[in-house]
């Protein structure tokens, strides 16, 4: 039998023990280390991560971000201000903190509505927020803006004064000069009293019914949108005062006279009294106001030639009142016509014509006495 069946071939032979054992404790050597680079290079990764989940966050933080979490971006709720930049918004008349908040939020002045209505309701004031356009920052704090609203110097608009005892003419100038609106517009819509709410009792004549007061004008206003109010603020008051419809007209002619004629809410109730007084007996009224009116001319460059004219706010030469009122009283005067000092006074002169002091009379001589004293000061003051 040959050899070679005698056993493996020489290149199969199995290596000894010891040297087994040797190859196997490297193999695992290997793996170890394998395990341990593969363990720090996670710790790196985390390390990394961390670094930039840290930096992310610093991100969020300074421009107001959040994530929910399923990774979406949610806007601000409220912006760290003071703002930049401007923006004007309008507040409607009317308009609650949740509609105001809705328009600053769409303007970008406040981050969210939410953050807003929050910010108005923690402020007592707030319900003090007048209508109107107002210049405010871009991106406020919610609080700051309520602030801002409450502020006047915040409003963007034009203040219209409107002082006592002027006439319609002298109105509409002050309101072109204030807001810029064309003389030519005020006209026309001062000649459309229909338009601007004038009762029927003023029989299409607006004089004497653009209240005296200091208005606010927005930006953009019309000649209608200006005089309307005016209108709408002599109603308000005859109504308040509980002044009858059918003798709004009458009142207001009487307290134009008054307001022309009287200075301190004293004298002026007096007058009423006195003009009263003399109506009731056909007497002239006799106030060169009234014509100076009438003639488009100042009370002081009237002469005798003009009481002589035929005019219908002549009262020299004329019983009773003139057609319509020669001015925009007062509400002291309209209180005055309603509620006259009860006296039997005829007459009335002011006897010092800076301080408007004034006296009153029952009969003719005691007027002429009253008068005499008006010319001495005239004299001993060149006027």
């Amino acid at each position: 039998m040959s050899d070679l069946f005698l056993g493996a071939p020489a290149h199969h032979q199995e290596e000894p023990l010891p040297s087994r054992r040797a190859h196997q404790r490297g193999k695992a050597r290997k793996v170890k280390e394998r395990r341990k680079r593969r363990l720090r290079s996670i710790v790196v990764l985390l390390m990394a991560l961390a670094l930039v989940g840290g930096a992310g966050y610093v991100v969020v933080s300074v421009l107001g971000l959040d994530f929910s979490s399923t990774g979406t971006q949610k806007t601000v709720t409220d912006y760290p201000g003071p703002g930049q930049g401007s923006v004007d918004i309008v507040v409607a008349a009317g308009d609650s903190g949740a509609a105001i908040g809705a328009t600053l939020a769409k303007a970008d002045v406040v981050a969210t509505a939410e953050a807003f209505a929050k910010a108005f309701n923690a402020n007592p004031s707030a319900a003090g927020i007048q209508p109107g356009t107002y210049r405010l920052f871009v991106q406020m704090k919610a609080s700051d803006a309520v602030s801002a609203l409450l502020n006047p110097t915040s409003r963007v608009s034009f203040k219209v004064t409107i002082q006592e005892g002027l006439s319609v003419k002298d109105i509409l100038a002050k309101i072109v000069t204030a807001t810029g609106i064309p003389a030519a517009d005020l006209d026309a819509a001062a000649a459309d009293t229909a338009s601007l709410g004038l009762p029927a009792e003023a029989g299409g004549h607006l004089e004497g019914w653009l209240f005296p007061l200091t208005y606010q004008v927005e930006p953009g206003a019309t000649a209608k949108s200006v005089l309307a109010p005016m209108v709408a603020k002599t109603v308000a008051v005859l109504t308040a005062k509980q002044v009858p419809q059918a003798t709004w007209e009458d009142v207001l002619i009487r307290a134009s006279l008054v307001e022309e004629e009287g200075k301190s809410p004293e004298d002026r109730a007096k007058i009423a009294q006195a003009i009263q007084n003399r109506l009731k007996i056909d007497m002239h009224l006799q106030i060169d106001a009234s014509l100076a009116y009438g003639l488009g001319k100042p009370g002081t460059t009237l002469t005798n030639d003009d009481k002589l004219v035929d005019n219908p706010f002549n009262l020299e030469n004329r019983v009773g009142l003139p057609p319509y009122p020669i001015a925009s009283p007062s509400e002291v005067s309209i209180g005055a016509v309603l509620n006259p000092t009860p006296g039997d006074w005829l007459f009335w002169t002011a006897v010092n014509l800076d301080t408007g002091e004034t006296k009153f009379a029952t009969t003719l001589a005691e007027h002429n006495v009253n008068v005499a004293e008006l010319r001495a000061w005239q004299k001993a003051n060149g006027k």
